[in-house]
């Protein structure tokens, strides 16, 4: 393992990150506030609670999940998207470093980012409402897992993109989709039954319910079956990765 190579990506990154902090950090602290208090005010008025859980605490976890999912895909794939667009790509792939290395500092630098944004979001919220986490070691595990997943997947997407439009085509049209429309505001079992069907069919369900079991103890699926399913789609971006790496997918040409 070339730990040199490894850190030398993930510093490049992190130092990407420091230059633009009010990007990087600040902004998607602040929206997510700001859908606190619209989600919040606006919902909250007219649901007290839900399960027992005052509305405003049982949001918080479909926030941090909305901001570290979009916030994971976006670093990732503008991370490798970016020395493709430069050529620069070329140089670390010429380098004595393995597919795995290049991964690990991308999407090591990326998970890094969305956790530091799901633990300042967390701390945040729990100024405004009462946040009791019952399982604090597994809500970080769930929160460590899918910000490597979905780095991986925008690691996926920087390579096929070609375009600054398609960068920004999937996060925008298919992952904050699936953020709203899977529990992240509401529990599943307020929808109608054919609309509670449609919704065990979105991946994103899975993850956003085994996160707040670990705040609540309460979810809309079982969390082993949360844990499954994120386990299974990291290991499946990491297969898609390696047959992009040993075919050269869009990285050789």
């Amino acid at each position: 393992m070339n730990w040199q190579a490894v850190k030398s990506i993930y510093n490049f990154e992190m130092q990407r990150t420091r230059r633009s902090l009010m990007q990087s950090i600040i902004s998607p602290v602040v929206s997510t506030l700001l859908y606190f208090v619209v989600f919040g005010s606006a919902i909250g008025s007219r649901i007290q609670e839900v399960d027992g859980i005052d509305y405003g605490a049982f949001i918080v976890p479909g926030l941090i999940m909305l901001t570290i999912l979009t916030q994971s895909v976006s670093n990732a794939s503008f991370g490798i998207y970016f020395p493709k667009f430069t050529g620069t790509i070329y140089e670390v792939m010429s380098a004595p470093i393995s597919f795995f290395e290049i991964v690990l500092g991308y999407v090591g630098a990326a998970t890094t980012k969305s956790m530091i944004l799901g633990i300042i979001i967390l701390i945040t919220a729990s100024f405004i409402v009462d946040v009791t986490i019952a399982h604090p070691i597994l809500m970080m595990v769930f929160m460590l897992l899918t910000c490597i997943s979905f780095s991986l997947l925008g690691f996926i997407i920087g390579i096929w993109a070609d375009s600054f439009e398609k960068l920004q085509l999937i996060p925008l049209l298919v992952v904050t989709p699936l953020v709203f429309l899977g529990g992240s505001f509401y529990s599943v079992s307020m929808l109608p039954d054919i609309w509670q069907t449609i919704t065990y069919f979105n991946p994103v369900l899975y993850l956003v319910s085994g996160f707040r079991w670990a705040f609540f103890e309460m979810s809309d699926v079982s969390p082993v079956v949360s844990l499954v399913a994120v386990s299974v789609f990291l290991f499946g971006c990491l297969a898609v990765i390696y047959w992009m790496f040993k075919t050269g997918y869009k990285l050789k040409s």
